[in-house]
C-alpha cells in the first residue's frame, strides 16, 4: 500500500472514531506475554486459557488433539517477535454435528462503549491480523455480542505464507451493550465446525442468527496430522479501514492481561509475603495483586508435601497447602491452620514456596471473561 493510501485510510479511521492510541481493542495481539505457559500439548478436550495470555481456544466434541505454542514465526519486517500456533496431532476426520474448534478473544464490555452499539451512532469495527499455515485452507471469523446474541462471520483465506487480512463488520444499530466488566464482543477464529454450526448460510450481517450460521464455508484443521496455523498481530479498531498494527511496550500489555489473569509464584524458594499467627497453628498471609483485576478472582495453589514453608521465631515449618478466603479485586488472603508447627500466638514471619518444592509450587488468581 503507497504511503497517500495510508493517510488516506488513517484519516478514513480518524472520522469514524479510530486511528489513534488505544485504537486496538484486543489484548496481547502480539502474542508478546505468556504467563501460564509457552507450550501446551494433548489439547483438544477441553476448553481453556493454556498459553498465550487473553486467547483462548474453545474445544466441544472434538476428537482432534493439538498443541499449541508461543512460537518465533513471525511475517519479516512487521516489528513482531512472536505468534501464536497451534499444530494437529491428531486427526478428526469424520467431523460430527457438535463438534468445534475456535481460537477467542472477549472484549470486557466496557471497553466496547466506543464502538455505541446499538444506537443510531453504532460505528463500523474493522479486524486484522497475519497468518498462515502449513496449506492454504479457508477459515471463518466471527465477531459475537454477548449481551444481546448477536453475530456477524466473515471467510478468510490462509496461504504458507504470511499475509495480512483484514475483514471490516459494518455498524450495528440494533443492541446495546451494557457499560460493566462482563463479556462485551467475542472475537473467533473458526478452525473446525460440525454442521451444528457450519450447516446453514453463512451469517455476513450483523443478526440474532441461530448456530448453524457461524462457520459454514470453512475447512477443517484437524482433518490432518499435518496441518498447523499461525496468528499475530491481531487488531480490532473502530473504522472502515485497517490501520498499522498498534505496537505498545510489553509492561503495558502486560498490565493489560493481569487484570485478568495473574501468575504470582511458580518455583521453589519464592516469596510471598508476610505471615503472622493467630494461635500456634493457624497462620494467615495475604497475596496483593500489581493491578486492579476484573472481578474478584478465583485463586488456585498447588498442594503437596512442603510445598509451601513459613519462618519464624528462628524455626521453618513446611506445610502442604493453602486456603484462600476474603478476596477482592486488589488482594487475596490465605490461611494454614492444621499443618504447621507449635508457634507463639501473634508471632510473626515470612512465607515463600519451599525450597524443595522445585517447580511444582505455583499460585495463580484468575478472572478471566
Amino acid at each position: 500500500m503507497s504511503k497517500a493510501a495510508e493517510l488516506a485510510n488513517l484519516i478514513g479511521n480518524i472520522n469514524m472514531g479510530g486511528g489513534g492510541v488505544g485504537r486496538n481493542l484486543l489484548i496481547n495481539g502480539a502474542m508478546n506475554v505468556a504467563q501460564r505457559s509457552t507450550s501446551e500439548t494433548g489439547l483438544g478436550a477441553t476448553a481453556g486459557y493454556y498459553a498465550l495470555d487473553r486467547w483462548k481456544t474453545d474445544f466441544s466434541s472434538t476428537a482432534g488433539r493439538l498443541t499449541l505454542t508461543q512460537d518465533s514465526s513471525v511475517p519479516t519486517g512487521e516489528g513482531f517477535f512472536n505468534s501464536l500456533k497451534v499444530a494437529c496431532t491428531t486427526a478428526d476426520t469424520s467431523i460430527a454435528a457438535g463438534e468445534q474448534f475456535t481460537i477467542d478473544q472477549m472484549i470486557e464490555a466496557q471497553n466496547c462503549q466506543v464502538i455505541s452499539k446499538g444506537t443510531s451512532g453504532a460505528k463500523p469495527l474493522t479486524l486484522s491480523f497475519y497468518c498462515k499455515a502449513n496449506a492454504n485452507a479457508t477459515y471463518v471469523v466471527e465477531l459475537y455480542a454477548q449481551d444481546v446474541d448477536r453475530r456477524i462471520s466473515s471467510l478468510f483465506s490462509v496461504t504458507t505464507d504470511w499475509t495480512r487480512v483484514s475483514v471490516t463488520f459494518p455498524a450495528d444499530t440494533t443492541g446495546e451493550i451494557a457499560d460493566d466488566n462482563g463479556g462485551g464482543i467475542k472475537v473467533s477464529w473458526w478452525l473446525h465446525a460440525g454442521s451444528t454450526y457450519a450447516g446453514g448460510t453463512l451469517q455476513t450481517t450483523w443478526a440474532a442468527a441461530g448456530n448453524n450460521t457461524r462457520a459454514t464455508g470453512g475447512d477443517s484443521f484437524f482433518d490432518s496430522t499435518s496441518r498447523t496455523f499461525f496468528l499475530t498481530g491481531c487488531q480490532i479498531e473502530v473504522g472502515q479501514n485497517p490501520t498499522e498494527f498498534e505496537s505498545e511496550p510489553v509492561e503495558r500489555t502486560l498490565a493489560k492481561c493481569q487484570r485478568y489473569y495473574f501468575k504470582f509464584l511458580e518455583g521453589a524458594t519464592k516469596e510471598i509475603g508476610p505471615g503472622w499467627f493467630y494461635n500456634s497453628t493457624y497462620m494467615s498471609t495475604i497475596f496483593r495483586f500489581p493491578t486492579t483485576m476484573r472481578a474478584t478472582p478465583t485463586a488456585t495453589s498447588t498442594s503437596g508435601t512442603n510445598m509451601y514453608i513459613v519462618y519464624r521465631e528462628n524455626a521453618g515449618d513446611g506445610f502442604n497447602d493453602l486456603t484462600f478466603e476474603n478476596g477482592s479485586t486488589e488482594q487475596y488472603s490465605a490461611y494454614n491452620n492444621d499443618e504447621v508447627g507449635s508457634a507463639t500466638a501473634g508471632a510473626a514471619g515470612i512465607v515463600r514456596s519451599h525450597p524443595s518444592a522445585g517447580g511444582d509450587a505455583k499460585v495463580e488468581f484468575a478472572a478471566e471473561l
